[in-house]
């Protein structure tokens, strides 16, 4: 027999990764130029209203405010405002997205950019709704996976132990291996595989995945009007104002109608454009 035939073999994965590598992704700035378009505050605000919040499509509610508000504005305007506004709500969505649960799902669920496929990453808490990371690429590999799960987890208190639950992605696993290196409390990654239960894993985690499902679908139903993005900078500034539109103004059933992170001065606010226009300030 040859001795190599008894040779075990191990495969070793080293990653030399710079900070630039695992950036989460981000919206382009284009200038210091919001609140100095040549239409109002409450014109912006209604834009954001329709074409984040109601998920209608730039055409529809350029259509809407011509035919309905008789404002003179082009979809490309509603695209203008909304990559504006998507730079600084992404600052407020890191800034104030606050502490995460124990346990968080994620998934990725692809998008069309110039005709192409790219993966938008999420990661939820489970148990208060919060997204904790939004992470936009063109391949569904590890580095994306870390610069996700990194973002998610780094709110989490200094001995919180936090359990992933993900699909069979093999990019997780190789993420969360990644993030350990440099974390006193391991991340504990639990797997939910197929549409049936087949394991004990896989029905001890399936309602959260489910979560992380649900959340995709309404991603999607948001970003579908846009029938693909010309750009990856519009795609981006779309997500990031659905992940503020999520997090602190739509009405979630399961936590009462409320929204996740709950801010006592937008409570006060009648409009959701007037919320917009006071979370854009607040990101000022």
């Amino acid at each position: 027999m040859i001795p190599t035939h008894f040779t075990v073999n191990y495969i070793h994965k080293e990653y030399h990764l710079s900070p630039e590598d695992i950036k989460h992704s981000a919206p382009r700035y284009l200038g210091d130029k919001i609140f100095r378009i040549y239409n109002s505050e409450n014109i912006l605000g209604l834009v954001l209203a329709f074409y984040v919040s109601l998920g209608i499509s730039s055409r529809k509610t350029a259509f809407i405010l011509q035919q309905v508000f008789k404002i003179p504005i082009t979809y490309q305007t509603v695209l203008n405002y909304a990559k504006m506004a998507a730079y600084y709500c992404h600052r407020f969505n890191l800034q104030h997205k606050g502490p995460i649960d124990d346990v968080s799902a994620g998934d990725e669920t692809y998008i069309k950019i110039k005709g192409k496929m790219h993966y938008v990453w999420l990661v939820i808490s489970t148990q208060n709704r919060v997204i904790t990371a939004y992470h936009l690429a063109n391949n569904r590999g590890p580095i994306p996976a870390i610069a996700a799960l990194k973002e998610a987890v780094r709110t989490a208190k200094t001995k919180q132990h936090i359990t992933c639950v993900t699909d069979g992605n093999p990019s997780y696993p190789a993420a969360i291996i990644y993030l350990n290196k440099n974390r006193e409390n391991k991340i504990t990654h639990k797997k939910v595989i197929g549409l049936q239960n087949l394991d004990q894993e896989s029905t001890e985690f399936r309602e959260f995945k489910q979560i992380i499902e649900r959340l995709n679908r309404t991603y999607k139903s948001h970003v579908r009007p846009a029938a693909g993005f010309s750009a990856f900078n519009g795609a981006m500034a779309l997500t990031t104002l659905f992940v503020t539109h999520y997090n602190f103004l739509r009405p979630h059933g399961s936590l009462g109608y409320k929204s996740p992170i709950q801010r006592p001065d937008l409570d006060n606010i009648d409009t959701i454009q007037s919320k917009w226009i006071h979370i854009l300030k607040m990101a000022l």
